[in-house]
């Protein structure tokens, strides 16, 4: 059983079926209007006498006006700015409707039911314009709107009045009409904005997962195989003259290359959990087979093991430097915990100048630390090379 007050689904958790509702309401919140807002001028059609040349003339423009305008609002559904084809033909049949609501107030009051296609078209132009012209129209379009109908309700109003009246009612109904859509847009704008950052946000986290596994498996084969290649010139080197060394030297080739194998099947399984202790043992063995005089200060057991994998990353790929960018013989590995603070050193002689051939693994120990708010700092000093990476334990930031 549940607890009255627990959740079964995470509310952050993206849900597909939200959007897809919600584009269902937008859909019905915008498409339909204009057909709806045609329904006005049909009663005046129906409830006012006209002759059979202006009730034919008057339907078409409010067929025309509907349906250029429901045509209009479907574009809506991709949000802001993109503007209608053929503004020309489009801007006539504004302009025939914005007629043919004049013509109507000028004959009978109830001609002031036109307004509301009219202004729905408006609002729709107003939201497929560009940022910088949807105060531009929205404000010429009211204000000849208002003069449409103040002309209309003068010349055909019983009242001199009845003229400002229209045009009062026409700001009102295309101020409303076109702040209702352009809110509904907006809302819909922003949904789909968010939209599009989370499908950006999910592509960079693949992005950032393939590079992570890149610099592991980069680690893992760099360093294994460059020690297989030097144990296996050492192997050569001694055939013929001491057999039992390069027989030696060659079951340790076997077990590299069998322990390389493992731990590529651990990177891409995802189960690979080096240690610092781990490393610095057998960076020391690699290092001074390859005759490089190593020396360790410090106590890596004081790591804290959150951060024994990242260091112990830190010295594999120092060491394969070691290996492939100098000509080292004394190689220093420096381990320093201070408080919450953990900071290992690697320093070679002999290094390679800066502009000399280097390697990527830097590149990706330092996207790696970054995870954690540390940084990773690589140093020439004339001849000798400073690899340091400094992290805290992520508890304790």
């Amino acid at each position: 059983m549940h607890d009255a007050g627990s959740v079964n689904e995470d509310p952050t958790e993206f849900d597909p079926r939200r959007l897809a509702r919600l584009r269902r309401y937008t859909w019905w919140s915008i498409v339909p209007m204009m057909p709806i807002y045609a329904l006005f001028p049909a009663i005046n059609l129906a409830t006012v006498t006209y002759s059979a040349v202006e009730i034919v003339v008057l339907a078409l423009v409010a067929l025309v006006v509907a349906v250029d305008g429901t045509q209009l609002s479907t574009l809506l559904m991709r949000g802001f700015g993109h503007g209608p084809r053929y503004p020309v033909a489009r801007g006539l049949v504004l302009a025939s409707g914005l007629a043919a609501a004049g013509y109507a107030m000028s004959t009978n009051p109830f001609g002031i039911l036109w307004v509301l296609p009219v202004s729905g078209l408006v609002s729709v132009h107003v939201a497929l314009a560009a940022p910088r012209m949807r105060w531009p129209i929205q404000i010429v379009a009211t204000v000849i709107i208002a003069a449409v109908a103040w002309a209309g309700g003068a010349l055909g109003g019983p009242h001199p009045m009845i003229g400002m009246f229209f045009a009062f009612y026409a700001v009102l109904i295309v101020s409303l009409v076109s702040a209702l859509t352009v809110g509904v847009v907006w809302f819909w704008d922003m949904v789909l904005a968010l939209d599009r950052a989370r499908s950006v946000s999910g592509e960079l986290a693949i992005a950032r997962e393939r590079l992570r596994f890149a610099a592991d498996l980069h680690d893992v084969q760099g360093h294994h195989l460059q020690a297989i290649a030097l144990k296996a010139e050492l192997a050569e080197r001694l055939v013929g003259n001491d057999d039992e060394a390069a027989r030696a030297q060659a079951a340790e080739v076997a077990e590299l290359a069998r322990t390389a194998l493992r731990d590529t099947r651990a990177v891409v399984q995802g189960y690979r959990h080096s240690t610092l202790t781990g490393e610095l043992a057998n960076a020391r063995e690699i290092l001074e087979a390859a005759g490089v005089q190593t020396e360790v200060r410090g106590d890596a057991a004081l790591v804290p093991p959150p951060l024994q994998p990242l260091f112990g990353a830190l010295v594999r790929e120092g060491t394969t430097n070691v290996l492939r960018h100098s000509r080292a013989r004394h190689c220093t590995l420096e381990i320093a915990v201070e408080g919450p603070s953990t900071r290992v050193v690697l320093r070679n002689d002999a290094a390679n100048p800066p502009g000399g051939e280097g390697g990527s693994g830097i590149e990706g120990l330092k996207r790696r630390f970054a995870t954690v708010s540390g940084h990773v700092e690589a140093r020439h000093e004339g001849e000798h090379f400073e690899l340091t990476g400094t992290a805290e334990e992520p508890g304790n930031r």
